[in-house]
């Protein structure tokens, strides 16, 4: 039997498998058919909740007497925008001047087709490696991120499942494979603030309460000081507004209520409470100011509410696992990866409290682009780093 140990084959059934979140929409399917050739003991539940899509996952498992080694990564895909715009159909897995074009082609299916190469590679080469290895596979991590990895992790451990270590397969390079290996991320929290004023006249301002310079003189509050100066394995925690509305399509109107949305991504100065604690201080205390609102005495009076869960910020301090990684990278690459916390969230933020975890992918400069391609070299020089990963680490 043909085992699955060309990276660029394993993608090109991947792509052509149209698994936009939250859609499954063969690419599970076609894991599990390249998985059962090299002794995978496969399951692929399915979670829901109330007010989200159902989603199922892919957890699959190659036993052995030794450590554990977990490979995390998602099959789901953005959607491909205007299709028109494509140089090739985003799911046909086209290869155009050495590379590969698609949906999903880097961010991550071509992670995944590079991890399933290295170990057919492996086990073809040495029988298998000396522990586990098991593929915690999600189709929601573009998603809501409700049905995948949370409760992927929860359904495996709850059946006994452990882990000594975890790489998760995102993008991470920025311009060259072997440039960064990302070992924490920062936290991420969302919150909207509203405040509600008087609606009136925009000639009579005395007898309405103009929301907006409530809403200004909060907004300033939070801009202002700054949070920290960073650390030492992380950058400065930075607070950005994405929104800021009233609803009013009328230019001689003072609107009744105003709001505005942001989001901090945070470093290890904070936790998620204690940064939460500095919000609910700084707002209090500026409700009171007359910075933009002069003439009035009463407080701005505001709602805030926080949106969805937190993503807390964390930091790998694995010596085994990332100088295997790093040593891997070198001896491949010629390049000494950079360490990282940089970026948005990923589901390492969901297996951290699980085991140690870091991440190495492809790079990552066309994801979710039209046109995101994947050089057909870049699959297998990854797939080499995989490959003396294995070896390292479990050797």
């Amino acid at each position: 039997m043909k085992l699955p140990t060309d990276p660029a084959e394993n993608l090109a059934a991947l792509i052509r498998c149209p698994s936009v979140t939250p859609a499954e929409g063969g690419a599970l399917t076609a894991l599990e058919a390249m998985l059962k050739p090299l002794g995978f003991a496969i399951d692929r539940p399915t979670f829901s909740e109330d007010g989200t899509p159902d989603v199922e996952n892919l957890y699959a498992r190659r036993s052995g007497n030794g450590p554990h080694l977990m490979f995390a990564g998602h099959t789901d895909v953005v959607p491909v925008g205007d299709e028109a715009a494509w140089k090739h159909p985003p799911f046909s897995a086209a290869v155009d001047k050495g590379e590969m074009y698609g949906r999903g082609a880097v961010d991550m299916k071509g992670g995944i087709a590079c991890f399933i190469a290295a170990v057919a590679r492996h086990v073809e080469a040495h029988g298998g490696p000396k522990g586990s290895i098991s593929l915690l596979i999600t189709g929601d991590e573009e998603g809501p991120s409700i049905n995948g990895t949370v409760k992927l992790l929860e359904w495996a451990a709850s059946r006994g499942e452990k882990w000594d270590a975890s790489l998760v397969g995102e993008p991470t390079n920025p311009d060259a494979l072997g440039d960064m290996i990302k070992i924490g991320r920062r936290g991420s929290i969302s919150a909207t603030i509203t405040v509600n004023g008087r609606q009136g006249h925009a000639a009579y301002p005395h007898l309405a309460d103009n929301p907006v310079r409530g809403l200004m003189t909060l907004v300033d509050a939070l801009l202002n000081p700054v949070f920290d100066k960073g650390t030492k394995d992380f950058q400065p925690s930075n607070l950005e507004l994405t929104t800021f509305d009233v609803g009013n399509p009328a230019t001689n109107v003072i609107p009744a209520k105003a709001t505005a949305s942001f989001n901090i991504r945070f470093n290890d100065s904070w936790t998620a409470e204690t940064l939460q604690a500095e919000i609910h201080n700084r707002l209090d205390k500026a409700s009171g100011r007359k910075k933009y609102r002069k003439g009035r005495k009463e407080p701005v009076e505001f709602e805030l509410v926080w949106r969805d869960r937190p993503s807390h910020v964390f930091l790998t301090r694995n010596d085994k696992l990332i100088d295997a990684l790093a040593g891997s990278i070198k001896r491949v690459t010629g390049r000494k990866p950079k360490l990282s916390t940089t970026g948005g969230t990923s589901d390492a933020r969901f297996i951290k409290d699980y085991c140690p975890v870091v991440e190495f992918g492809l790079v990552g400069k066309t994801m979710h682009m039209v046109d995101e391609r994947v050089p057909l070299a870049e699959l297998e020089q990854l797939t080499q780093v995989y490959q003396q990963f294995l070896a390292d680490w479990f050797g």
